[in-house]
């Protein structure tokens, strides 16, 4: 749409004085477009007689929407060619008007010249609406010119229609922002098409009750320009990026900025400003009166102003009308062309009937006829797209999608593309996921493909991670699938709450929550469990409609890659799911410090999680949830049952190779059973498998990574130097590879390093307490600044539920250890981080609460 206002309009002698009250008015409607047709259905709900529409004759044998929905309603409609011939309006014209007996003339979008004898017939005069801020931007085109010269705000004005171009008084007028990259259609869709009809019906509310004001408009700031043509929108290039951004997307999509290159004219659409300053690398292009070429890239057009910024236009028409990806302009057109199947055969053809209904003056759809060439306007693009969603069960077209492929055979071969699936060599683009049911079925269809894949998975994980391949089924990708399953029962179960606030006067109120998605968020996950990390942050994050960024562990990147790809196959829309690896202190820093991510997710170390915390608030203050380091206490007493608790006290420190963030650091036996205990865990020990992962029989991985591998051998040296007694390991198991023993030390005190300090590795550090000294060794337990996990061995149920209470961590496992399910809320107290994965409360890791109230 590119222009919402009258052209001459007429003036009013009446006084706010001389207005009447009144319940309900007799209106006439003159205008057009859905925008019309929108304040038409408006003024009839709110009680008015419309006695008249007038708006313009057929076009290709379709009516206008407004004229469509007054007929249905059995109001009379009149379809003026015109309404003044040389200057002097027409007697019948006027004539048929006034015998309706209009007391107000409402005026939404009229492209036509409404003579002075109708503009001051009605007893209340005539209101008509203008997409800007009067007095700038008089005349026709308000909208392209708001964007030409960057204003930084805009609005919608009703006024009183006058004699003049937009001058008579104003009757109320409505601001909103303007955008960096707002086009004209954002600019009306998002504001000035809602809230302009909610302004027409207020002003006709305040005409109703004698309160519409009349402000003269002021000459201080009036600017007028004209109508925007073709021959008038080509680019001058020798004025900065900024203004030249301002030019493209103030003409876009009509009438189309534009520029003389590589021997055509080529009109530019969809303009960004690039402000990051880096060069992109790609194909020249020769610009005439350009400061230097432009660059095609993977992204667009990179063109530059005569400052040396630059701006990246998205699509580019042709000279013969085609519009095309400006990353495909130097790229020969396709030249295969799709065999079509029985079934898609039949697609096409109910596609046929679609573009008949909305083309009836075309005898006949082919495939060489084009849509825009036949009649089509953007209200019709609207209504191709919706046919297509109807009929294609549910697939969902953009507009571009349109303008790129007028044919109907071009057409056809880009619809049956998309139902296949094959056009994967677009680039990607932000696109939020639509309904709710929508969501649910494409996160369980992904569970679906990572449980097809599952045997990939895991094969993928024990080659990067060093998991041995039975775990690396079992837990890393099976718990990874059962998160899925579980966060895609939450998408259409977010909901907020009904509050009565009682204290508010009058007490009359309506106060409800609403439940809505951060954003962009960024997921960053250690390498110890990089799949399932990966799942636990992202399936909570996509359940609450967010679009994310995965920023895997530098050395463990496989899986997270392999999953992007799953999720392409879900058919999860492109860009709402983003894997970028690379190393923590350039990408997961730009992901802390980026204003547009408004969530960080981060598994790891104490130490990065306080520098992510930092940077989180000195960026843009984002939401942030830390899973930290640990150094989880087990506590086993003398009455528990030993054998399970040396079975689990086992698994609580050597599962995963020791590479698990709640492994029991430390464990605190009971005196009486101290000696028993490291017996048969030292027994146990020795008959562990250590070797190839993807071998069935390994019980014991090498550890992720060189750099790791040595840290653990520090630990333990360490360890022996302080006092602590190694009784089995400590050392690099003599075979190639990142391999080290499952080792085990006692008598350590609590001072030492080993007794405070997190290896992360398969080291089990073994402390005594008294028989029957619970708050004892509870203070110990607790004597740290971790808090992520612990565990109690007992069968006396009032010893276990006290331990429990006492114990100052996020997750206490009573009898069994490791055991984590995808809906029990995990995650640590101090520095062992802040908030959840998994279960419920994940969801509010991804959730901003707002708060509605109502006075009725």
């Amino acid at each position: 749409m590119t222009h919402t206002c009258c052209l001459i309009l007429g003036k009013s002698p009446r006084s706010p004085s001389l207005l009447r009250a009144a319940t309900t008015m007799r209106i006439a409607i003159i205008g057009q477009s859905l925008f019309g047709q929108e304040v038409y259905s408006r003024l009839r709900k709110e009680g008015h007689q419309v006695v008249g529409v007038f708006t313009i004759p057929d076009k290709d044998g379709k009516a206008d929407p407004l004229a469509l929905e007054a007929e249905k309603d059995h109001v009379p409609v009149f379809k003026f060619p015109r309404w003044r011939l040389k200057g002097k309006a027409l007697p019948e014209v006027v004539e048929q008007y006034k015998s309706l007996g209009a007391q107000l003339n409402v005026l939404p979008f009229c492209s036509q010249f409404i003579p002075m004898e109708v503009i001051n017939a009605p007893e209340h005069g005539s209101i008509i609406y203008h997409p800007s801020l009067l007095p700038r931007h008089r005349g026709a085109s308000a909208i392209n010119w708001t964007l030409i010269h960057g204003d930084k705000k805009g609005g919608f004005t009703v006024f009183w229609a006058d004699d003049g171009l937009d001058t008579g008084d104003i009757l109320l007028q409505k601001e909103c922002d303007v955008l960096p990259d707002d086009t004209v259609s954002s600019l009306y869709n998002r504001f000035l098409f809602p809230e302009g009809v909610n302004g027409m019906v207020e002003a006709v509310r305040l005409i109703t009750e004698g309160k519409a004001p009349r402000i003269p408009q002021t000459e201080e700031g009036a600017t007028y320009e004209g109508i925007q043509k073709k021959e008038n929108a080509k680019i001058n290039w020798d004025q900065p990026a900024e203004a030249i951004h301002n030019w493209i997307r103030g003409n876009d999509k009509v009438p189309g900025a534009w520029t003389e290159a590589n021997g055509q004219m080529l009109t530019f659409f969809g303009s960004t400003l690039n402000d990051n300053g880096l060069v992109p690398e790609g194909d020249t292009l020769d610009i005439p009166g350009a400061s230097q070429p432009g660059i095609i890239t993977k992204v667009g057009l990179v063109l530059f102003g005569n400052d040396g910024k630059m701006l990246v236009v998205k699509n580019i028409q042709l000279e013969d009308g085609k519009m095309i990806p400006a990353c495909h302009f130097f790229k020969s057109a396709e030249s295969t062309t799709l065999e079509l199947t029985e079934e898609e055969l039949v697609t096409a053809e109910t596609i046929r009937d679609a573009w008949q209904r909305i083309l009836p003056n075309v005898a006949e759809i082919e495939s060489s006829t084009d849509f825009f060439k036949s009649g089509a306007a953007s209200v019709d693009v609207v209504r191709l797209i919706e046919e297509v969603k109807l009929q294609c069960n549910g697939l969902e077209l953009e507009n571009e999608d349109v303008y790129m492929a007028t044919t109907f055979g071009d057409f056809i071969q880009m619809l049956i593309r998309k139902l296949r699936g094959e056009d994967g060599e677009e680039e990607q683009a932000i696109d939020y996921v639509g309904s709710k049911s929508c969501l649910l079925q494409k996160v369980i269809g992904l569970a679906d493909l990572m449980e097809e894949h599952q045997e990939e998975l895991a094969t993928i994980e024990a080659i990067d991670s060093g998991a041995v391949y039975t775990l690396a089924l079992k837990t890393h990708v099976g718990m990874s699938i059962q998160t899925f399953r579980y966060f895609a029962g939450w998408c259409d179960k977010i909901q907020g709450t009904t509050i009565p606030i009682n204290q508010a006067r009058p007490n009359r109120n309506l106060t409800f929550t609403k439940k809505e998605p951060v954003g962009v968020c960024g997921i960053v996950i250690p390498w110890n469990y990089p799949l399932m990390m990966l799942s636990w942050k992202t399936a909570a994050c996509l359940a609450a409609g967010n679009t994310l960024v995965i920023k895997p562990a530098q050395v463990t990147p496989l899986t997270a890659l392999k999953f992007a790809e799953l999720t392409v196959k879900a058919g999860i829309p492109k860009g709402v799911v983003n894997v970028l690896p690379g190393s923590g202190s350039l990408v997961g820093q730009r992901l802390s410090d980026h204003p547009d991510v408004r969530k960080i997710g981060f598994t790891g170390s104490t130490e990065i999680g306080k520098h992510i915390m930092k940077s989180c608030a000195l960026s843009n203050v984002k939401k942030v949830s830390l899973e930290l380091g640990g150094k989880s206490p087990l506590i086993i007493f003398a009455d528990c049952d030993l054998s399970k608790a040396i079975q689990m006290g086992m698994s609580s420190v050597f599962f995963n190779k020791g590479e698990n963030c709640i492994a029991a650091g430390r464990l605190f036996l009971e005196n009486s059973i101290h000696d028993q205990f490291v017996q048969k865990v030292v027994e146990e020990v020795k008959k562990l498998k250590i070797g190839d992962p993807l071998d069935r029989a390994t019980n014991h991985g090498p550890q992720n990574h060189h750099a790791h591998l040595q840290k653990l051998i520090e630990y333990c040296q360490k360890g022996v130097k302080e006092g602590a007694t190694l009784v089995y390991g400590g050392k690099q198991v003599s075979r190639p590879g990142f391999f080290f023993e499952p080792t085990i030390f006692t008598n350590v005190e609590d001072h030492m390093f080993v007794a405070q300090e997190e290896s992360f590795g398969p080291i089990m550090i073994i402390s005594r307490f008294p028989d029957g000294d619970i708050d004892g060794v509870l203070q110990r337990a607790n004597a740290t600044e971790f808090g992520l996990a612990s565990g109690v061995f007992t069968q006396n149920i009032n010893k276990a539920l006290y331990v429990s209470d006492k114990l100052q961590a996020g997750t206490v496992f009573i009898n069994t250890y490791n055991k984590t399910d995808v809906a029990a809320p995990f995650g640590g107290f101090k520095q062992s981080g802040f908030g959840k994965d998994l279960g419920e409360a994940a969801l509010n890791e991804y959730l901003k609460i707002k708060t509605v109230t109502f006075e009725y």
